[in-house]
C-alpha cells in the first residue's frame, strides 16, 4: 500500500485526498502527508465495506477506487476528470505491474482496454477488441465490464446507484459486476479512457489472502439475479421511483 500511496501523490497534478482503508490491520509505517487519511477498521468488513466507509468521508466531487498495489500514470487525475460525465464510470487503461521493479511489466497481453461479461456474468478480457488496430485511435470508448481494480466516477453517482450493496452481494465477490450492471442498465455508461493508465499487480500465485466461501457464493448467487431481471427490478424502483 505504501508504494501505491506514493505513486498517487507523485503522479497527481491536481488536488487529491487519499483515503487508505486499513481493513482489520495496521501499516508498519504511516505516510505523514496532509493529503493522506488512514481509516482503520478494528475488525475486517471486507472490500465493499472498506469502499463504502472510504466514500462516506470523501470530500471531493469525484472518487476513484483502486487496489493497494497499483502504479499510476503522471497526471492521471487531470486526464480522467474531463471525460467523466455525471452518469459515467471510467476505467483507465490497464497494464501489469512488476512489484519487484515497481514498473510496468513487459507483457504482450497488455494494455487491456476492453472486457466483457460472459453468459454466466464472469468478467473476461475482450482480446479481439484489445488487439483491434482501428480501436487504438478511439481514446474514449464503451466497455462492457472491467476488472474492478481501478474505477473513477462522480461521488454523487456512487450514491445514486446505491453502491456498494453489502447486504445482498456480501463482502467481496463480483464487485464490478454490481457497479457496472447498475450503471449501464440504468442508462449510464461504462467507459475506457486510453489517455491515461495504471498498472495493477501481476500475480504469479494466488491472491495472498483468503476469502470467506459463503460470502463469495452470496455474491455469485445475487449477481445471477440480473439474468432473470430480479436484481434490476429491485434497483430500478429505488433509482427511478
Amino acid at each position: 500500500m505504501e508504494k501505491t500511496i506514493e505513486s498517487l501523490l507523485s503522479a497527481a497534478e491536481g488536488e487529491i485526498e487519499i483515503i487508505a482503508v486499513l481493513d482489520g490491520y495496521w501499516v508498519d509505517a504511516a505516510i505523514e502527508n496532509p493529503k493522506v487519511i488512514y481509516l482503520h477498521h478494528g475488525k475486517s468488513r471486507g472490500m465493499r465495506g472498506a469502499i463504502n466507509s472510504g466514500v462516506a468521508i470523501a470530500r471531493g466531487k469525484y472518487i476513484m477506487k483502486c487496489d493497494a498495489h497499483c502504479l499510476f500514470d503522471k497526471g492521471f487525475d487531470v486526464k480522467l476528470t474531463p471525460d467523466c460525465k455525471t452518469d459515467w464510470i471510467v476505467i483507465p487503461r490497464r497494464y501489469a505491474l512488476d512489484a519487484e521493479k515497481w514498473a510496468v511489466l513487459d507483457n504482450p497481453k497488455y494494455p487491456i482496454d476492453y472486457m466483457y461479461l460472459s453468459k454466466d456474468l464472469h468478467g473476461e478480457v475482450w482480446n479481439e477488441k484489445n488487439k483491434d488496430a482501428k480501436l487504438k485511435e478511439k481514446l474514449i470508448d464503451e466497455t462492457m465490464s472491467a476488472q474492478g481494480s481501478c474505477w473513477f466516477m462522480h461521488k454523487d453517482y456512487f450514491h445514486q446507484l446505491e453502491l456498494e450493496d453489502e447486504e445482498n452481494y456480501g463482502t467481496f465477490a463480483n464487485e464490478f459486476q454490481e457497479v457496472g450492471l447498475k450503471c449501464w442498465l440504468s442508462g449510464g455508461r461504462v467507459v475506457t479512457n486510453k489517455k491515461t493508465w495504471y498498472a495493477h499487480l501481476h500475480k504469479t500465485t494466488g491472491r495472498g489472502y483468503s476469502l470467506d466461501r459463503n460470502q463469495v457464493e452470496k455474491g455469485v448467487v445475487y449477481t445471477k439475479r440480473w439474468l432473470t431481471n430480479t436484481a434490476w427490478q429491485i434497483h430500478h424502483k429505488k433509482i427511478f421511483p
